[in-house]
């Protein structure tokens, strides 16, 4: 009996060390597909109702040049990293109040990590 619960013990701990599943840049890529009305991403390229995405991760948010931010977004102080992006894209009005973006956000983890592995890969 001892041995049964040492083993699922053993089990339970390597199941609960294993590694998170890996993002998908392809799938990531699919994601996009609900941002891409109101975002684009190559360096240049024009801001739409939301702001051009390029070069975001380490950018202070509201800063993007060219677009005009509300002043939740400007005055936020989050700088965009992974882990702020997935913040933000999980529910973007909790996330920071009073900004302007009507998107709902995204619930699915997997979703979301797949997006930002895409959205770190298109914007450098």
């Amino acid at each position: 009996m001892r041995s049964a619960v040492a083993t699922a013990i053993a089990v339970a701990a390597l199941l609960a060390a294993a590694p998170a599943a890996a993002q998908d840049v392809a799938k990531g890529e699919k994601a996009f597909a609900k941002c891409r009305a109101c975002h684009t991403l190559e360096k240049g390229g024009a801001n739409r109702v939301g702001p051009n995405l390029h070069g975001m991760f380490g950018r202070t948010a509201g800063q993007a040049e060219g677009f005009k931010f509300s002043d939740a977004m400007k005055n936020s102080g989050v700088v965009w990293t992974p882990e702020t992006v997935d913040q933000y894209i999980t529910r973007p009005r909790d996330f920071i109040k009073g900004n302007r973006m009507a998107f709902a956000g995204i619930a699915n983890e997997q979703e979301r990590k797949d997006l930002i592995a895409y959205l770190q890969q298109a914007t450098q």
